[in-house]
């Protein structure tokens, strides 16, 4: 049985005065995407964590009734913020056919520093699990190690200080509660004086 290569469904969203950058590993397969746009699948909570962080209210992303968050709704919140996304991975095959970060082969990775030659005033990176910290931290010469949930580690990239700090994965499957990652990346954001 062949491999399926698939690359990454939506270029990385890089408003130009972002000074934090957000990088998952991988986005989940067509079936499962509510938009088109990153973190699309409704079961996840980067939206909702986003909505209780930023606003108080969990469902401030969610399309109406919809089982879908409204991806244009995000995207005008991130630019105004200054908050890009990316994820850490190009090509991958799902070798469960899931969007698990356990089962997916790395093809091809991000190229961090043409990515930060984009947003030259970001400083920041948060991960948004292991997976993705893990890749982040193997583009880098002399690389930090890496980071438990919630520590930051830095490093030199594309000409400046780099802070990464490791987030918990907005995954369903992560088990903790959506209080208690919201409170965490609420910590990052006024750490990075977005809050």
């Amino acid at each position: 049985m062949s491999e399926t290569i698939e690359l990454r469904p939506f270029p990385p969203f890089l408003p130009p005065q972002a000074t934090v950058l957000m990088m998952g590993s991988f986005p989940p397969a067509a079936e499962k995407r509510a938009m088109d746009f990153h973190y699309p699948n409704f079961q996840n909570d980067m939206w909702r964590v986003y909505g209780l962080v930023f606003f108080g209210d969990k469902d401030h992303f969610r399309k109406g009734a919809e089982h879908a968050f409204d991806a244009d709704k995000i995207k005008a919140f991130l630019t105004k913020k200054g908050i890009a996304s990316c994820p850490s991975v190009v090509r991958a095959v799902r070798e469960k056919g899931n969007a698990s970060d356990k089962f997916l082969k790395v093809v091809e990775r991000v190229d961090l520093t043409a990515l930060l030659g984009q947003i030259p005033f970001c400083r920041h990176i948060c991960t948004t699990g292991g997976k993705a910290t893990e890749i982040i931290l193997s583009l880098i010469e002399n690389a930090p190690k890496a980071p438990k949930t919630n520590e930051v580690v830095t490093f030199t990239c594309a000409g400046r200080q780099i802070s990464l700090t490791r987030l918990p994965s907005t995954s369903r499957a992560y088990p903790l509660g959506l209080e208690r990652k919201a409170a965490a990346y609420k910590n990052f954001f006024v750490s990075v004086g977005l809050l």
